[in-house]
This record gives structure tokens, C-alpha cells and sequence, in this order.
């Protein structure tokens, strides 16, 4: 295997745990902040619901990773993996440093935007936006926010209307918004190793392997809990009971199962954060700032450390 290769896979390993780490948290929030769930029980919950939602992702909705693997075309294969390097590198440097001050942000939008930079950094047509594929990506992005906090009010409404044990069934949909974010975020990391195999040479390495591996780092950064995370989105964000904690669980899981259906790529952090703010009571507006802050700096941030990257290795 290309020694290019095997590194590219061994970074791409890498965001899959951060993003464990630092996005899974987001499906158990609501659950922790309204008292459902204890840290630790709903941190081994998502560790193993993502996990099952990982290696059924490629299985049930291929169409996620297909838009993922599509969204950049490169003329050069070795300044390709050079770019994939670079992308991958400022995900992980983003990632944590968000997590540090206890913020979520987007490992998807931090894709996006690092291919963005990379590609750019490449220039004289060494590569191409894909620009329908880009759409794709966009269009899900954009339509988690309003779609994740109207779901989540409508079934607010629907909820106070109907009996029902809360805490129970927050805790099954606690389990269902982790094993959608599998879905959704491991098959869009996975089409990047398949990426690297086609653009390094390499044989294309069996499937079902690769999906349990990155199920399982994606688990293991997701036993880690995130707790500096689940304390923003489920108890500073926004006052929930386990009824509104509930409703919040149930829109962003609609959020994120029509959108994996149609193909689109979606944030987990977008739809559930949105949620919570349609789903709870006097959102803590400095809290609200903070965290559209970090998303409106996510783009340009991982965009020009990408493309700083990319030059520095293609320099050197």
C-alpha cells in the first residue's frame, strides 16, 4: 500500500474518533440535561448505537457517501492524497481546539470546508468542485437548522397532547439519534478512504472491515462522552424537561432520517442544536451566540488552514 495511502487512512481514523468525541455527544445531550440518562450510561449507549449505525450506513443509505466521494475531482492523484492530508489534518486541529472550549461544531461542515481549501490550494486545474454533488451537500447543511427546530416544536405539541413516560422513551430516542449520527458521519469519513485507494492505486480493500473499523473508533471516541459538550447543547442552551428533551430527539432523528434517505449530508450539531432551541423553553441566547459563532467560523477557519497546509506539504 502506498505509504500516502495508509497515512491518509490512519487520519481519516483519526476524525472518526474526534468526531466520536466531539459530535456524537450532541445525540445524548438531551437526555443528560434533562435528568433521562446518567453521563456515563448515555455515553456507552451512543457508543454502541453508533456503532451499529456505522456499519449499517453503507448498507442502507450508499447515496451519502456517494455525494461525499463525488464533491472534488483531481487531475493529479499524488497532489490529490497531498490535499486529502491536509484536510483531514485541519479537521482533527479544529475539532479539538472547538472542543476545548466546549463547543459543537461540525466535522461535516469542517469537511467541506477543507476540501474547499485544499482544492483551491491546488490550483491551475489540479482540481474541480463537483458542483452538483456540492448542492447536495449544502442543501442538507442549510436545511437542518430551520427543518431540526421546526420538527422538533411539532412534536413539542404533539407530545403534550398524548400520555406517555418521557424518560423512557427519551432514553430509545437518545439510542436512535446516536445510531443515525453513525449513519450519517461514518459512511461520509469511510467514502474518503475509498477516495484514497482510487486516487493512490491501491487495491480496494474489502468493505465490511473497513466499516467495522471505523465503527469502532467511532465508538471509542464516543465512550469518551464529550462532556464539556453535553453540558452546552443539554443544560445551557436551553431549559428541557425530559417531555421537551424528548420532543428535541424525535424532530432532529426526523432531520436526520429524511435527509440520509435522500442523499443529502447533514450535521448532526445543526439539527440537534436547532432542535433543542424549537423543543425547549428561553434558549439561552449568549449560549446560542456562542455556538452560531463557531459554526460561521468553521468554513473559513478549516478553509484556510487546509489550504495552508496543502502548500506547506506540496512545498516541501
Amino acid at each position: 500500500m502506498n505509504v500516502t495511502v495508509f497515512l491518509i487512512r490512519l487520519l481519516v481514523l483519526a476524525v472518526i474518533f474526534v468526531n466520536g468525541w466531539t459530535d456524537a455527544p450532541n445525540a445524548i445531550a438531551t437526555a443528560v440535561g434533562s435528568g433521562a440518562l446518567s453521563f456515563r450510561r448515555a455515553a456507552a449507549l451512543a457508543a454502541a448505537c453508533n456503532f451499529v449505525g456505522a456499519v449499517l450506513a453503507c448498507l442502507l443509505f450508499p447515496a451519502v457517501a456517494a455525494t461525499v466521494g463525488s464533491l472534488v475531482s483531481f487531475a493529479n492523484p499524488q497532489a490529490a492524497l497531498t490535499a486529502l492530508c491536509a484536510t483531514l489534518l485541519s479537521i482533527v486541529a479544529w475539532a479539538a481546539a472547538a472542543w476545548r472550549f466546549g463547543l459543537p461544531t461540525s466535522e461535516s461542515h469542517a469537511l467541506l470546508a477543507g476540501l474547499s481549501g485544499a482544492a483551491l490550494a491546488l490550483g491551475g486545474g489540479s482540481a474541480a468542485l463537483n458542483g452538483a454533488a456540492w448542492m447536495r451537500a449544502l442543501a442538507g447543511l442549510a436545511l437542518s437548522l430551520p427543518a431540526g427546530a421546526l420538527a422538533a416544536r411539532a412534536c413539542r405539541i404533539w407530545l403534550a397532547r398524548r400520555p406517555c413516560n418521557p424518560v423512557t422513551w427519551q432514553r430509545l430516542a437518545a439510542g436512535g439519534m446516536a445510531l443515525l449520527h453513525g449513519v450519517q458521519d461514518g459512511q461520509k469519513f469511510l467514502a474518503l478512504m475509498l477516495l484514497a485507494d482510487d486516487l493512490g492505486g491501491a487495491q480496494p480493500s474489502p468493505l465490511l472491515p473497513l466499516l467495522i473499523l471505523t465503527a469502532s473508533m467511532m465508538a471509542a471516541g464516543t465512550a469518551l462522552g464529550g462532556r464539556p459538550i453535553v453540558e452546552k447543547v443539554g443544560r445551557q442552551l436551553a431549559a428541557l424537561t425530559p417531555r421537551e428533551g424528548l420532543a428535541a430527539d424525535l424532530g432532529a432523528g426526523l432531520v436526520l432520517a429524511g435527509c440520509s434517505a435522500l442523499g443529502l449530508p447533514v450535521s448532526t450539531t445543526h439539527a440537534k442544536v436547532a432542535a433543542v432551541c424549537g423543543a425547549g423553553r428561553h434558549p439561552d441566547l449568549r449560549a446560542v451566540g456562542q455556538i452560531a459563532g463557531a459554526w460561521l467560523l468553521t468554513f473559513p477557519g478549516c478553509a484556510l488552514l487546509s489550504f495552508a497546509l496543502t502548500r506547506l506539504m506540496l512545498a516541501g
